[in-house]
């Protein structure tokens, strides 16, 4: 059980320390196509309305997306095997090159930032990564819903 103000105090500190990571990604991309990208890379292949839900956007504007990926060579469109009336959208190689990247980059910016903290609060920071993994994977279960 938290105690009282402790989620809230905890929700602050994620939230802020997301934003300002957000803020130092390279901006050769939108967010939406960033983010469209890593769900693609972790969820693997996916019609075009779950990515809408998932990324928060309208159906057309996520068609829109992927046409404009799609002819920057990140991801493709295919058929799906189980039911050839689907088209999923796929990352492509050099895609997933883009994703493992631009999250190669986001953790050396922490690392560098981790570098400067004190020993104890490394031990801090390490005592909490399974508490951090476990809140990822519901946000990530909440958000995305099921694989395809």
């Amino acid at each position: 059980m938290t105690t009282p103000g402790a989620s809230a105090a905890i929700g602050a500190a994620l939230y802020g320390l997301a934003t300002r990571a957000t803020r130092r990604l390279p901006r050769d991309m939108s967010l939406t196509s960033a983010a469209t990208l890593a769900t693609l890379d972790r969820t693997g292949p996916r019609r075009i309305t779950d990515l809408a839900a998932v990324e928060g956007v309208t159906q057309p504007a996520m068609t829109a997306l992927v046409r404009v990926m799609e002819e920057s060579g990140l991801v493709e469109r295919r058929g799906d095997a189980s039911d050839r009336r689907i088209t999923l959208v796929c990352l492509t190689e050099s895609g997933a090159s883009y994703v493992r990247t631009r999250r190669a980059a986001g953790v050396q910016a922490f690392e560098r930032l981790i570098g400067e903290l004190t020993g104890d609060e490394v031990n801090a920071l390490v005592a909490a990564l399974p508490a951090l993994d476990h809140l990822a994977e519901l946000e990530s279960q909440d958000r995305e819903g099921p694989k395809q």
